[in-house]
């Protein structure tokens, strides 16, 4: 499926009051008219939400790009041209792609490997580093990958990248999984650490990010049990909680999996700010929410909340479809 047909259903084409027109001329039953008068409020409240959401998105100094995928099917975009920086988001792509290895190779991921920690950068976000500071690391794949999407180790993605599997592999992988026009993976965390302007060559569409997690939750695109591992662990991220996550920790029944992604300041400038979310409601329902921001002329905690702010349209406006 192409982003061009996605953004057509995105903008809810007016078909849809022609055929719900239809059904009355014809004679429907009263369930198939019911039916019909939902869809059609249905599309009128998100289409109030794509314009809340626009609202929001201009409000901040920077490029703010979101996109939502809903259980029905329906797809909403707000600056989905742009091409953001993925910064750690990219370590979901990578865990994705690395299960799909492991499993073409009938290698199970509680393959122990050994790290000399000489090899790790202890200037980088390393929470496995600290945990274990002896000369040799010893760990099975799997704790590797909970570090990297919990914690968004980045010694634990580099290794990963140099010794396994190599960025370009992740990328042509991910590639039959979403459109290819909508991300691109080229540099690792250390090339970024060694030049903070090259976090600009991993990039995506907010679409594309969001099509990837609820492929992930919803598709087969790996084999069972690499697939619950993968979304069990997004659901105990322990990073940026007061971003999608925030309007939503103290609402009973909510479950939210998700993978974070802050980037380098360079002045005045924070070069990235996001998450993409997983979203279970407790009757069931679900939405995949990816917000993006590039370039942010603020702090940490005001990019924050400008996705905070996102969510909480977000969940205010389908947690009452």
């Amino acid at each position: 499926m192409t982003l061009k047909y996605l953004s057509a259903i995105s903008r809810f084409s007016s078909s849809l009051l022609l055929i719900v027109g239809l059904l009355f001329c014809l004679g429907c039953n009263n369930a198939s008219v019911k039916h019909a008068q939902q869809a059609i409020s249905n599309h009128s409240t998100l289409l109030s939400l794509k314009d809340s959401l626009t609202y929001i998105a201009t409000k901040y100094p920077a490029e703010i790009g979101i996109a939502l995928i809903t259980d029905k099917g329906d797809t909403l975009t707000v600056n989905n041209e742009a091409k953001y920086p993925l910064m750690s988001v990219f370590k979901l792509h990578q865990a994705i792609s690395l299960c799909n290895l492991f499993e073409q190779q009938s290698t199970s991921l509680d393959s122990i490997v050994c790290i000399n920690s000489s090899r790790m950068n202890p200037e980088t976000w390393s929470p496995m580093l600290t945990d274990h500071p002896d000369n040799q690391i010893v760990l099975p794949v799997r704790e590797l990958l909970r570090y990297t999407l919990t914690q968004s180790d980045n010694n634990a993605s580099n290794y990963m990248f140099e010794s396994i599997q190599s960025v370009a592999e992740t990328d042509s992988f991910v590639a039959t999984i979403i459109p290819r026009e909508s991300f691109r993976l080229k540099v690792t965390e250390a090339e970024m650490w060694a030049n903070h302007a090259r976090c600009y060559d991993n990039y995506s569409s907010p679409l594309g990010a969001a099509l990837l997690i609820n492929k992930l939750f919803t598709d087969t695109t790996i084999c069972p049990g690499n697939r619950d591992f993968i979304c069990t662990t997004l659901k105990e991220c322990q990073t940026g909680k007061d971003r999608i996550m925030a309007p939503l920790i103290n609402k009973a029944g909510i479950v939210v999996a998700h993978k974070t992604g802050s980037g380098f300041r360079e002045g005045e400038i924070l070069s990235a700010h996001n998450d993409v979310a997983f979203v279970t409601l407790p009757d069931g329902r679900h939405y995949a929410l990816a917000v993006l921001i590039k370039d942010f002329h603020g702090t940490e905690s005001q990019a924050a909340m400008a996705i905070a702010e996102v969510s909480t349209a977000v969940y205010n406006t389908l947690s009452e479809i």
